[in-house]
């Protein structure tokens, strides 16, 4: 008989929304900057928001 291969199961990242505001879109791949930890829009350099964030309404 094979051993049974254990392996521990990924952590799940909870889903967090970003938003851009200059490409007005949602942003699911963003890039973080390696100096200041920023979260920023990898197609423009923006900091990214969260929708709770935006002024909208």
């Amino acid at each position: 008989m094979e051993p049974a291969s254990k392996t521990a199961p990924e952590a799940k990242k909870p889903a967090v929304v970003l938003y851009c505001p200059v490409c007005a879109a949602e942003v699911t791949d963003p890039l973080t900057c390696g100096d200041c930890s920023a979260v920023i829009c990898r197609r423009c350099g923006t900091p990214l928001e969260s929708p709770d964030e935006l002024g909208m309404g």
